[in-house]
C-alpha cells in the first residue's frame, strides 16, 4: 500500500547482477522470491482488508517464517497481534505486541506541542549489531512519517529505538525478519545502505 513504487525503485539502485526487483500480489510471485520487502502506509484496517482481499496473509507470514524479510512501515507494524488503529484491529500476529497511538502518550509525557504525525528526519539509536546496520553509524538519521508505534512485549524483539517525545521502538529483528518504522527508501544514503545489506543478507540473525 502507498510507496510501492518508490520502495522498488531504490531497490534497483542496490540489487546485486542478476537480482531481480518484482512488485507483486501474487501469492505464487512471494513464495518464489528469495528476498520479501514487505512496504506500506496508511491504516492498519485499509492494509489488513487489502491483504485478506489478494488472500496475502499467509503467504505473507509464510515467507517471515523462511525468507529474509524486510517490513517497512506499516509492513512492521501489521506483523504485531494488535494495533489501537481504527478503534482497534487484529494485525498478523507474527509477534506478540500492539500497535500504540502516538498521541495521547505524547500528551501523557507533557509533549502535547509536537505535531502528529511524527514527519521528518529523526535518529535511530541501534539495539545491538545486525548485519542490516552494517556500515551505518550509531545514531544515524532516518526519515519517518507515522502516528503510531509498534510496543512488542519481548523488548529483546527491538533492534533500533527513536525518540520523539517518548521513546519508541523504530526497528525490529528476529531470525529471518527485520522491520522498521522508517522509510529507507526516502533515507538518502543510509537508508540505501540498509536496502544494500537486506538484498545481500542470507537470513540469519542470531
Amino acid at each position: 500500500m502507498g510507496n510501492l513504487r518508490s520502495v522498488a525503485k531504490a531497490l534497483e539502485h542496490v540489487v546485486e547482477p542478476g537480482q531481480q526487483v518484482l512488485v507483486t500480489s501474487k501469492p505464487a510471485d512471494i513464495a518464489a522470491a528469495s528476498h520479501v520487502v514487505f512496504p506500506g502506509q496508511g491504516a492498519a484496517r485499509d492494509c489488513m482488508r487489502e491483504l485478506d482481499q489478494h488472500k496475502l496473509v499467509e503467504p505473507v507470514l509464510a515467507a517471515a517464517r523462511s525468507k529474509p524479510f524486510l517490513g517497512i512501515c506499516m509492513g512492521l507494524q501489521v506483523l504485531m497481534r494488535h494495533s489501537e488503529e481504527n478503534a482497534g484491529v487484529d494485525c498478523m500476529n507474527l509477534y506478540p505486541g500492539e500497535v500504540r497511538a502516538l498521541a495521547p502518550r505524547l500528551a501523557a509525557a507533557g509533549e502535547m506541542a509536537l505535531k502528529i504525525p511524527h514527519m521528518g528526519w529523526n535518529n535511530v539509536m541501534q539495539s545491538g549489531s545486525h548485519p542490516l546496520w552494517n556500515g551505518i553509524a550509531q545514531n544515524s538519521r532516518f526519515y519517518f512519517v507515522h502516528s503510531f508505534f509498534v510496543d512488542p512485549e519481548d523488548p529483546l524483539l527491538a533492534s533500533g529505538h527513536s525518540r520523539y517525545g517518548i521513546e519508541f521502538t523504530s526497528a525490529i529483528a528476529c531470525a529471518n525478519v527485520f522491520a522498521v518504522q522508517f522509510h529507507p527508501e526516502k533515507s538518502a544514503d543510509d537508508g540505501l545502505r540498509l536496502l544494500h545489506n537486506f538484498v545481500r543478507w542470507n537470513g540469519q540473525y542470531a
